[in-house]
């Protein structure tokens, strides 16, 4: 959520927060979809799960130390009417029962709540049963008051220095994310601190390796090049100046770190200095996690359990074509 200050002005963050209040409000599924709410033992992730069942998003299961929850809820005034209380006694146990019960197949998405994510991750990736054979990757979508359109931004939360082939995943996520929001065929930058291969930076290597790799086919689906800085990744007129003529330049729909250090700080200037606003989701397991950060408040939480059942409709609608193909 857009955070206003001196160099943030209020209206780029209000204009944000307003842009992604009102995407989150058109995501209708027909049904809501069952979320385990890993450990909501905070207002904000216990009013943003609570909001999202309000919105018709999520089915909300809260997995987490009952009699914790029941007097949040009361010293809060929260109704949990509607919502399924599943009584563990502290956050490892809630994230174990949250993963077994998507490994069981009883809810269809994943919501961190108040615990630390290495915690629900290590969850995570100790079911086998939840692996795709992808590396797993988080990808913010960002509402930008400057930028025309969403931007998603990764990986600036899970894989600290992914080599080539984790980076190829990230992309592949990315890209799955993208076309499950409408994108039919993303616009994917690969970020670094210059536009030109240089064998000085190794971003500049893995950007053009991954370029070649989407004209052989191994990465499907969006179009990418880079190396890309970010300027010209997002104003046609800094790509004018210096020359690149690109599908990509100034129109990206996906913006590739580096690693997670510069996804991190860029994610955090955006939302802090330009009045972005935020929701996140980790990609590449059979589930996909609404994953935000502890300060977020309720409307990136809501936000981000929108972004999830999106991308969850998206898998279940691919694993049903693959299987009808099997079928054939």
């Amino acid at each position: 959520m857009g955070v206003p200050s001196a160099l943030n002005p209020p209206e780029l963050a209000d204009s944000s927060e307003a842009r992604l209040q009102a995407w989150t409000r058109a995501v209708r599924p027909p049904q809501p979809m069952p979320c385990a709410v890993v450990h909501p033992c905070d207002e904000a992730s216990l009013r943003g799960a609570l909001e999202a069942a309000q919105l018709g998003l999520i089915d909300a299961r809260l997995v987490g130390p009952a009699r914790r929850v029941l007097a949040l809820a009361a010293t809060l005034g929260l109704d949990l009417a509607g919502a399924t209380l599943i009584d563990v006694p502290h956050s490892h146990a809630a994230a174990a029962e949250a993963v077994a019960m998507a490994a069981r197949g009883e809810v269809s998405m994943l919501m961190k709540g108040s615990l630390h994510t290495d915690e629900l991750m290590e969850a995570v990736l100790a079911e086998r049963t939840l692996r795709t054979g992808r590396r797993m990757s988080h990808v913010f979508r960002f509402e930008v008051a400057t930028y025309p359109k969403p931007l998603l931004i990764t990986d600036a939360a899970i894989n600290i220095s992914p080599d080539l082939e984790a980076k190829a995943d990230i992309v592949r996520n990315a890209i799955d994310l993208a076309q499950a929001l409408g994108v039919a065929e993303p616009k994917v930058a690969l970020l670094s601190a210059v536009e030109t291969v240089t064998p000085r930076l190794a971003s500049t290597i893995d950007a053009a390796a991954l370029c070649k790799m989407a004209d052989r086919g191994q990465i499907r689906g969006g179009r990418l090049d880079g190396p890309l800085a970010f300027d010209n990744a997002i104003s046609a007129e800094a790509a004018r100046i210096k020359g690149i003529v690109s599908a990509v330049a100034g129109q990206a729909d996906v913006l590739v770190v580096p690693d997670l250090e510069s996804g991190n700080m860029l994610a955090k200037q955006l939302e802090y200095l330009a009045g972005a606003a935020s929701c996140g989701v980790v990609m590449g397991a059979r589930v996909p996690i609404a994953l935000t950060s502890r300060a977020d408040g309720a409307v990136s939480r809501v936000a981000s359990a929108a972004l999830a059942v999106v991308a969850a409709r998206f898998l279940a609608a691919r694993e049903a074509e693959v299987i009808a193909r099997a079928a054939l």
